[in-house]
């Protein structure tokens, strides 16, 4: 990507601009996911129906704990350097310009990993069905609801952290 960066008006943006979303993960699964900045670019531009991120990752990050959505699906599209997929069925690189997705319901846990020594850019695009809750089938981690509708993070008998 260019260094210079136009000016635009709504509504459109520089990704760039947008204030970074802060790291969801409590303690101690927080470390998995140092070094990646998330740009929520869906918010910024008041979309309501899917979320859209720009994520980099740092040399050395993760994308997240590996994970599955019951309702949502998931679209990933490498904009620039390597990024590892990891997946049920194992590793492999994705170069710039290469995408994968992840169907909702289908129980294949995925995170992407940066294993360059150059940060890594992706774009990340997920529908909003409420009621979805990832899956982490590695970690005692659960993601759950409370009542005002915000995700929170238990352990997997329920126990808050």
């Amino acid at each position: 990507m260019s260094e210079t960066r136009a000016k635009v008006r709504p509504p459109a943006l520089d990704p760039h601009g947008v204030a970074l979303r802060p790291a969801a993960y409590p303690p101690p699964f927080d470390a998995a996911i140092k070094g990646r900045e998330k740009h929520p670019l869906g918010d910024a531009l008041g979309l309501k129906n899917y979320g859209v991120n720009l994520v980099r990752l740092k040399p050395g990050a993760r994308s997240a704990l590996r994970h599955w959505h019951t309702l949502q699906d998931e679209f990933i599209w490498v904009v620039e350097g390597d990024l590892v997929l990891v997946t049920n069925a194992g590793e492999q690189v994705l170069p710039p310009g290469t995408a994968a997705g992840f169907p909702a319901g289908k129980e294949d846990g995925h995170y992407l990993v940066n294993r360059t020594q150059r940060d890594a850019l992706y774009l990340e695009v997920g529908d909003r069905t409420p009621g979805d809750l990832p899956k982490y089938p590695d970690d005692d981690f659960a993601a759950a609801y409370v009542e005002d509708g915000k995700r929170i993070f238990v352990r997997k008998d329920g126990s808050r952290f």
